[in-house]
């Protein structure tokens, strides 16, 4: 039941993604006079002509995933189909953009509108804090609740704590029973001292422990440290703070999502391969289901996130993509005459085929690294 649930989840997750992308492009569409012959909810083949609306045909496609929305003219080679009255093609070229672009900006106010709710009604703690000072200061500004800790990185061979026995990925509670909540109060209470005793919380059980380490006349232990968050949570929060920090959030996980995108083309260009936390239909699904088991609000997080990153990718000007058509329409206005058709539909169709080829090798990663 945990399995159909989480499929039933990540097909609706995706397929709202697209529907609400092919959206903003109908929306954007109907305002600035061009045709939509047709909204198809997912992909051909057409199993059913559902309803006429103002011109435009709704169907219902026999293949169960995201959908689609194809404007008059779109994609006609003859000039006289192209240039119709209504079509695309004929639309003056700033009403061309806003329609390209209708789906991404459809795309980025779901992402805001759910970090916005997110950070109001589910108390989400934000994903922008780089540090242990900026937890500190937002905690300060009423944004967060942290309790900070100290974390052992590594444990230095020959040291007084390798010596004791301790193990790195392991929090040092308090020193000679005074607890400690940053790097400087751990060297301060060390200081001058031949040995002290550490008490240790170890493993997801949380087990405490102490031990006797041997200090040397530098008040070091030989470990490697950071502060870390023990506990963090959230207050309730204003609408107008919830706005403020999901503008904050919008612009930390755009900015991630380039890096990500920067990263994937480098790594497969130079090395070949898929880098560490690139993920594609399959690790999605793996998110999905465990966003699912964490509960609603959890899953409403991975939503945000991947309505964000569906938004960036649409936007890059590649081939196929809207960015990509976004290109060839701005090229337009540039040169002050349209492109040649037929290689605005090749180069878009070897656009494709790439896309497919990059979401086969990301989906193979995501098996390998699966089993």
């Amino acid at each position: 039941m945990t399995f159909l649930i989480s499929a039933a989840a990540f097909i609706v997750l995706l397929t709202l993604l697209i529907l609400i992308h092919e959206w903003g492009h109908y929306i954007f569409a109907r305002l600035l006079g061009v045709e939509v012959e047709e909204f198809g909810f997912g992909l051909p083949p057409r199993a059913k002509k559902l309803f006429q609306r103002k011109g435009t045909l709704f169907s219902l496609n026999w293949i169960p995933f995201g959908g689609f929305v194809r404007l008059k003219g779109e994609n006609a080679i003859d000039l006289e189909s192209r240039y119709a009255k209504g079509s695309f093609g004929k639309a003056p070229i700033i009403s061309r953009i806003l329609i390209l672009c209708g789906g991404v900006l459809m795309n980025f106010l779901l992402a805001f509108a759910l970090l916005t709710l997110g950070f109001s009604v589910g108390r989400w703690v934000p994903n922008f804090y780089s540090s242990a000072d900026e937890l500190q200061q937002a905690a300060s500004r009423g944004e967060i609740s942290v309790k900070l800790g100290v974390y052992i990185n590594d444990v230095l061979p020959g040291g007084g704590a390798a010596k004791a026995g301790i193990q790195k990925d392991t929090m040092i509670k308090a020193i000679d029973g005074q607890e400690i909540k940053s790097p400087d109060e751990l060297v301060a209470l060390q200081k001058g001292k031949k040995e002290v005793e550490y008490t240790l919380v170890e493993g997801k059980a949380q087990t405490e422990h102490k031990v006797r380490v041997a200090i040397n006349d530098d008040g070091h232990s030989g470990i490697a440290i950071s502060a870390f968050a023990t506990e963090l949570s959230a207050p309730t929060r204003s609408f107008g703070q919830s706005v403020v920090l999901a503008l904050k959030e919008t612009k930390f996980m755009t900015i991630q999502t380039i890096k990500g995108i920067g990263n994937l083309g480098r790594s497969l260009l130079t090395r070949g391969h898929v880098p560490e936390g690139i993920t594609g239909i399959v690790g999605i699904a793996v998110l999905t289901s465990g966003a699912v088991n964490e509960g609603f609000m959890t899953y409403l997080r991975l939503v945000a996130l991947l309505s964000l990153s569906l938004a960036i990718l649409n936007i890059l000007p590649l081939p196929a993509l809207d960015g990509g058509r976004l290109l060839f329409v701005i090229a337009e206005m540039i040169r002050r005459k349209p492109l040649n058709q037929r290689f605005e539909m090749m180069t878009n169709t070897i656009g494709f085929f790439i896309l497919i080829g990059l979401i086969v090798i990301i989906t193979y990663n995501d098996v390998i690294h699966l089993f």
